[in-house]
């Protein structure tokens, strides 16, 4: 018998990448489990007409039946989190009355809001999952083709290359393709300091800093002009 906390959902999305980041976030949440991942609305057609689903991630943009067209054809007591990477559709969709509107990259705390919403207007489950931005102390990102988990701890700094981001660890370095706006929002904010448009630094391996470089691993990063009045604020208070 399912726990009366527990909640179905369904992904729709014709980009299989798009579809693996929304179920390694998902896979974080508590009491959310993904029933499906479907590559086409004709698909999620038949898993709803043969399974209780309670929320559907539902990509606006996709061949033969658009997103917008799929959610007005479905029973109105599945709700709907919009994702897309496209603002124009973000007042049609909520005409719709999704639940939120996620513009790609969806970094996890932006999902996990999207889903405590669901859960303080929509369902009567009761959710920890708000605690999960304190307790939670990793992240996946995606490396030759590969999800990589990334423990916080092990962050040395983030360096940004344009569209790729190395992350500096203590014994190696990832690269991935994204932004490094989009890696931010993944990290907890007491652990780490963005000094730069560049860089993001682990407070606990800064060494020592000055007014214009903050020294780790060895290595003096630059605190630019835009980040250096909230970057030393926060330095001075440890």
């Amino acid at each position: 018998m399912q726990n009366q906390n527990n909640i179905t959902c369904l992904i729709v999305d014709d980009e299989r990448i798009a579809r693996e980041v929304i179920a390694t976030h998902v896979s974080k949440i508590d009491n959310v489990s993904v029933l499906a991942s479907c590559s086409s609305a004709m698909e999620a057609f038949k898993i709803i007409n043969a399974h209780k689903v309670d929320l559907i991630f539902l990509d606006i943009n996709m061949p033969d039946v658009s997103g917008i067209s799929f959610a007005k054809s479905i029973n109105k007591d599945i709700k709907i989190i919009f994702t897309t990477a496209y603002r124009d559709y973000a007042v049609e969709g909520f005409e719709l009355q999704a639940v939120d509107y996620l513009l790609k990259p969806i970094a996890f705390e932006r999902l996990l809001k999207a889903v405590n919403t669901y859960f303080n207007v929509y369902s009567n489950a009761i959710s920890e999952t708000a605690s999960q931005l304190e307790t939670n102390q990793f992240m996946f990102v995606r490396s030759d083709r590969r999800m990589i988990k990334i423990d916080f701890n092990a962050i040395v700094y983030i360096e940004s290359y344009s569209d790729y981001i190395k992350i500096h660890l203590e014994n190696e370095t990832i690269v991935t393709r994204e932004t490094i706006s989009a890696i931010e929002a993944k990290l907890p904010s007491n652990q780490f300091l963005r000094i730069h448009r560049s860089f993001i630094v682990s407070i606990a391996h800064i060494t020592s800093f000055t007014n214009e470089h903050v020294m780790i691993q060895g290595k003096a990063l630059t605190i630019s002009r835009s980040y250096k009045k909230e970057a030393l604020e926060v330095l001075e208070r440890y």
